[in-house]
């Protein structure tokens, strides 16, 4: 019998707010999760409340000074902004340890054996988030904190990060830039938000960024040239995904025009990459995605090829 694709999450995720009309709301969980169920797919994933990363953790990836800075920043009522588009609510820090906790706790599920594969529907989401700074949504980097807990604690020696949000990531890229344990590959829309990400800082970085307006084929065959390479010729003993669902042609937020089946196809190609050299493993992490409905199915179609293996 093969073994369970688990489905980590916490309640708190859903008591994150950013204020009325921000589009990183709680809703988004919500889509996700009434799509599984619609889909049929909820009755084959193993359900997991996701633990809180501990500072241990967390220091792997962020400076003891911005850890300080952020939890003296939350407020006792009301909103704090970081910036413009980032704020934390009383229970902002809460939500974000248990999203990075979800990671941690992924990673263990597969490296123990217990599940093949694993998706965090979890928030905030972390990808933009750096050593010293929040931004673009996120404060703790979660796949970050994955990836290390599986370098440290795991004592693996090659890690793969893939990041098909349309914004780069640019955070997880500060924190793995030169780290030869760790292949970072990622398409994104340039210029856009960010606007990093148009060279690569490292050999260990495979940056493609994308124009505006760019749809399926383009996109496939940038994971194609680019990633497969890259990736097979890396062999992985773990794939965490940083999935994005805002280059889909619905998002309100960017201009990329992939669609539901898009996030299936190349769900399918990092299963095979995940079969071929880590046994199947495999960790998925929520990161952007703001029209609900296109979220919600295209996570959908990506969760379902993770069952599939």
């Amino acid at each position: 019998m093969p073994l369970p694709t688990a489905y980590i999450t916490h309640a708190s995720c859903a008591k994150h707010e950013m204020g009325p009309y921000h589009p990183e709301c709680p809703d988004r969980l919500a889509a996700i999760n009434d799509r599984l169920i619609a889909a049929g797919l909820d009755v084959y994933l193993r359900h997991y409340d996701a633990p809180e990363a501990t500072r241990e953790q967390l220091l792997r990836v962020h400076s003891a000074v911005y850890l300080a800075e952020i939890e003296h920043a939350s407020p006792r009522e009301g909103l704090h902004y970081l910036d413009p588009d980032t704020a934390l609510n009383p229970f902002s820090l809460d939500a974000a340890r248990h999203a990075a906790g979800a990671v941690v706790l992924a990673t263990d599920l597969v490296m123990r054996g217990e599940c093949r594969s694993a998706f965090c529907a979890v928030r905030p989401p972390g990808h933009h988030a750096e050593r010293r700074r929040a931004m673009g949504f996120c404060l703790y980097n979660n796949v970050a904190v994955g990836a290390m807990h599986a370098l440290d604690h795991h004592k693996l020696d090659r890690v793969a990060v893939i990041d098909f949000d349309v914004h780069h990531g640019n955070g997880t890229e500060d924190v793995f830039a030169g780290d030869e344990r760790v292949l970072m590959v990622s398409t994104f829309q340039h210029p856009l938000y960010p606007y990093s990400g148009t060279h690569d800082p490292a050999p260990n970085m495979v940056n493609v960024p994308l124009p505006e307006g760019t749809g399926s084929q383009e996109f496939r065959d940038a994971v194609r040239e680019h990633w497969l390479p890259a990736l097979l010729a890396f062999r992985p003993q773990l794939l965490l995904v940083s999935a994005g669902f805002d280059a889909h042609r619905e998002d309100p937020l960017a201009g990329l025009s992939l669609g539901d089946a898009d996030y299936a196809w190349v769900t399918r190609e990092l299963c095979y990459v995940a079969n071929k050299h880590a046994h199947g493993r495999i960790v998925s992490t929520l990161e952007g995605g703001y029209a609900l409905s296109a979220l919600g199915r295209a996570a959908a179609e990506h969760v379902k090829e993770l069952i599939a293996g």
